[in-house]
């Protein structure tokens, strides 16, 4: 017992004198100056205790601090003062808004294990003090706008084991001692401006996992060296200039997943080594100048799941034993002079999604088991030399997005059974072939599909009525054909062009410019009887047509004789009644810069014209306004609740100017407002690219570009601004697409952030009296809480991404009765479709990269818009999990 209470006894010492050695911590004092210096809200501090505060851990013995992590914190300033912490070990302060150059000084912090700098906006060069952090095992500085090259100095960091630079201004050439660093495992550098060669001995010495050099300037040929230790796992070479062959060494890394190495000048075979590498899961070398047969050898590769070999010169057959690869998704061989019949055994991978066979030889006819994979969704076999008829078991394929059978040489009719590929939505093209007989009516039924060509075929009779089921139609083409009858009278019909109906002699109608009527006359014009009856009837209405065009010349005459009687008149009420403004009762501009040009007049009677009426929220109305100084800014006015303007104006004006102080990169704040009577006007800048809403649903189809990385980009923004809000205690009530804004450089910003104080501050967030949110938007347990939450508002945003995913609304006739967006998309494997199906597949099929990625945010949006709110990530998660989605 006696031993135990001076036991107890020393430990109560020992905790009071930690205590009272608090004044004394040893980096209290460049603690301290960090706290002063580093803006944003986004660091939590808890008491004075540095030790306590978020991102900081100790050590445990002497409380020196060992590691600083706060990365996505929106912090800015000056960070030079860490190289006062010596004993700092991990430093990552990744994804803020730290801009300048990268401090020499951090090169003096010579027990740095880790240094993570990626995502800000850190200009100028490489500090070459970096080269003394001898202890530096992992060095990120990727998507900054650095310059120049890469500098020498850091050869002396021999510990280094990744090394990150990607996604900036660097130019210059990869130096050889980064071949000599023996630990190195990363080195990523994509998206810069290197040029030069590939160091000969990258590799050799080296634990080389993952060298991704992608979207740069680099010549020569690629390394043998690069394969020599064998732990390879994923190579990107894509969009250089490389030249030389495929390394026969690729072989040896029996561990490589990803082997990505298209967009270059590369030339020869595929070396028969690759079949060593069972654990292949990606292959692309498309767009070089390669040669040869296609090797057997892939069949070997099990976990294939991508095979992209298009716009090359590859001849010969496609292996039939490529028909063992289970895991097969992708199977791309496009523009190159493959021959043979089309290779029924690929059509056994149970997996694969997308055979793209297009400008090749390939003859033969369509096989009977073209859709014996029940998966398939791409199937292009368009410009080959293709024979017979087209099977009528193609309507079984019943999850085609894209069939492309145009530049053949099949015959017979159009088979009616394609009616039944109800999914079929990208195009459907049968054009330059040799078929015959009538359009089938089944066609209309393919209410998804967005283009449409039959062209030059030998197809006769009339367009069926039924055509006009086709409710997506945007492209569409019947030229030289034997078609006859009128064109349908249908929108997509009348909107294209009239060569999109030429070289049909016996057709016409809008858009040609031969008329039914004209047509109809000279099939009869032998009929005397007929010809004297159309002349009785043209004299009759020649003399209708004078006295109509006298009459009408006569009443136009006097309507704007009695309108300009009109104007005069009320000219002269103008000159003698001027119409007042309303008395502008407060207002002010938190931006002392703009100060000087608004004008609070000009204001309000901008928000009197409804030319000015930009859009229509939940809470508020938005209007363009142009000041006299020609300062343009969107003026918005609140929808006023329970006269809130006239009862708590002084509340409701402090709350203002608070979230005019509220700083994120992401937040639309105010800066300004104006008050007359009972209305709030709130001061926002103009943002020229309009709404997130905007670039989904009104942006013109012909003007249209794939924008994946951009939408990708967007939806972190928004998700960032809105974990900012929370992290806060500010609940957003109305987020949708058509409060999210957009730069002139597509700068994502969340508006509406103001609204939640403004419609009831007594209130606060934590209830409302008015409606929550935008139709289908909002989330489902408001219905029985009325409570606005920060769960709902995650559920919200993931409306927002299920948009962003599908260009679709979020309510929608489309989806049928009592049926929002959310619920067509959960209730996708009910109707048997896959998430490939649902997604907006103008994205998701230009690469598989992007494709990848669009699954990965689809799988995002689904738990935001769980049912259950419990079951929603927080919004800070969230911004976790798309980042990881754009590293992918």
């Amino acid at each position: 017992m006696g031993s135990v209470i001076p036991s107890f006894y020393s430990l109560l010492m020992a905790t009071f004198l930690l205590w009272t050695s608090m004044a004394e911590l040893p980096d209290n004092a460049p603690m301290a100056a960090l706290k002063k210096e580093l803006h944003g809200v986004g660091w939590i501090f808890q008491g004075s205790n540095y030790c306590s505060w978020v991102g900081v851990t100790c050590n445990p013995l002497n409380l020196s601090v060992e590691a600083l992590e706060l990365p996505r914190h929106v912090l800015k300033g000056n960070i030079s003062g860490i190289s006062e912490l010596k004993s700092i070990k991990r430093l990552d302060l990744s994804g803020n808004l730290f801009h300048g150059f990268i401090p020499p000084s951090l090169g003096s912090l010579s027990g740095l294990e880790l240094l993570d700098l990626s995502g800000n906006k850190f200009e100028g060069l490489i500090p070459s003090s970096l080269g003394s952090l001898g202890s530096l095992k992992s060095l990120n500085l990727s998507n900054n706008f650095l310059i120049g090259g890469i500098p020498n100095e850091l050869k002396n960091i021999e510990r280094l084991q990744e090394f990150q630079i990607s996604g900036n201004n660097l130019n210059g050439s990869i130096p050889e001692w980064i071949g000599e660093l023996s630990g190195l495992r990363v080195f990523s550098a994509y998206e810069n401006h290197l040029f030069g060669k590939i160091p000969e001995n990258l590799g050799t010495v080296s634990e080389l996992e993952l060298l991704n050099l992608h979207s740069n300037r680099l010549v020569g040929v690629i390394p043998e060296s690069i394969f020599s230790s064998g732990k390879l796992q994923v190579l990107v070479l894509t969009l250089n200039q490389l030249t030389g062959s495929i390394p026969e060494s690729v072989g040896k890394c029996k561990s490589l997943s990803s082997l990505r190495i298209g967009n270059n000048k590369l030339v020869g075979s595929v070396p028969p080594s690759i079949g060593n590498i069972s654990s292949l899961t990606y292959f692309e070398a498309n767009n070089n100048h390669l040669s040869g047969e296609l090797p057997v050898e892939f069949a070997q590769c099990s976990n294939l799941t991508l095979l992209n070999l298009a716009s090359n010169g590859l001849s010969g057959f496609v292996p039939i034993e490529l028909g063992d690869l289970k895991n097969l998704q992708e199977f791309i061989v496009s523009d190159n002079n493959l021959t043979g019949e089309v290779p029924r055994s690929l059509l056994k991978c149970r997996n694969l999604s997308k055979l793209d066979l297009s400008n090749n030889r390939f003859n033969g006819s369509l096989p009977q088991n073209i859709c014996s994979t029940s998966r398939l969704q791409f199937l292009l076999l368009g410009q080959n030399s293709i024979g017979g008829e087209i099977p009528p078991v193609i309507g079984d394929c019943v999850r085609l997005l894209e069939l492309q059978l145009g530049g053949n040489y099949l015959t017979g009719g159009i088979p009616p059974e394609i009616g039944r590929i109800k999914n079929l939505q990208i195009a459907l093209n049968l054009s330059f072939n040799h078929l015959h007989g009538n359009l089938p009516h089944e066609l209309g039924k393919l209410d998804k599909l967005v283009s449409l060509d039959v062209s030059n075929n030998q197809l006769s009779g009339i367009i069926p009525f039924e055509f006009k089921g086709m409710l997506s139609l945007i492209e569409v083409n019947f030229s030289n054909n034997q078609l006859t009858g009128s064109v349908p009278i249908f929108a997509p019909f009348q909107k294209s062009p009239p060569s999109s109906f030429l070289g049909n002699k016996d057709l016409c109608g809008d858009p040609l410019i031969t008329s039914c009527t004209s047509v109809s006359d000279t099939a009869n014009e032998n009929n005397h009887h007929k010809s004297s009856y159309k002349m009785v009837l043209a004299v009759i209405g020649s003399g209708l047509a004078v006295f109509i065009t006298v009459s009408v010349v006569v009443i136009l005459f006097t309507i704007r004789e009695r309108q300009e009687m009109k104007a005069k008149s009320s000219e002269l009420c103008d000159e003698e009644i001027p119409v007042a403004s309303p008395l502008v009762i407060t207002g002010n501009v938190f931006v002392d810069s703009l100060k000087q040009a608004v004008d609070f007049d000009s204001v309000v009677k901008a928000t009197m014209k409804d030319t000015n009426k930009q859009s229509n929220g939940t809470f508020s109305t938005a209007y363009k306004a142009i000041m006299p100084s020609g300062l343009v800014l969107s003026v918005k006015k609140l929808k006023s609740v329970d006269r809130t303007v006239v009862n708590h104006r002084n509340k409701m004006i402090r709350e203002l100017e608070r979230f005019g102080n509220l700083i994120h990169p992401n937040l639309m704040r105010p800066i300004g407002y104006v008050i007359y009577e009972d209305v709030a006007l709130l001061l926002h800048p103009h943002l020229v690219n309009g709404t997130l809403a905007q670039l989904l649903h009104e942006s013109p189809k012909d003007e249209y570009e794939p924008d994946w990385p951009r939408r990708l980009s967007i939806a972190i923004s928004v998700a960032e601004g809105l974990a900012f809000l929370h992290q806060v205690a500010i609940i957003h009530l109305d987020i949708s697409s058509c409060n999210i804004f957009l730069d002139a450089h597509y700068n994502a910003l969340l508006g509406e952030i103001e609204i939640s104080r403004l419609l009831d501050p007594l209130k606060g967030t934590a209830s409302i009296s008015a409606v929550a949110g935008s139709f289908g938007y909002i989330p489902p347990e408001y219905a029985y809480t009325m409570q606005v939450t920060a769960p709902g508002n995650v559920y919200s945003f993931g409306v927002v991404l299920l948009e962003i995913l599908t260009t679709r609304l979020p309510v929608d006739e489309v989806f049928g009765e009592g049926v929002d967006l959310v619920k067509w998309v959960h209730g996708a494997p009910g109707r048997g479709e896959t998430p490939e199906q649902i997604m907006d597949a103008r994205l998701s099929t230009v690469s598989f990269a992007w494709r990848k990625q669009m699954l990965a945010m689809l799988k995002v949006a689904m738990l935001c818009t769980d049912t259950f709110p419990s079951k929603r990530p927080k919004m800070k998660k969230v911004v976790e999990m798309l980042i990881e989605v754009k590293q992918s």
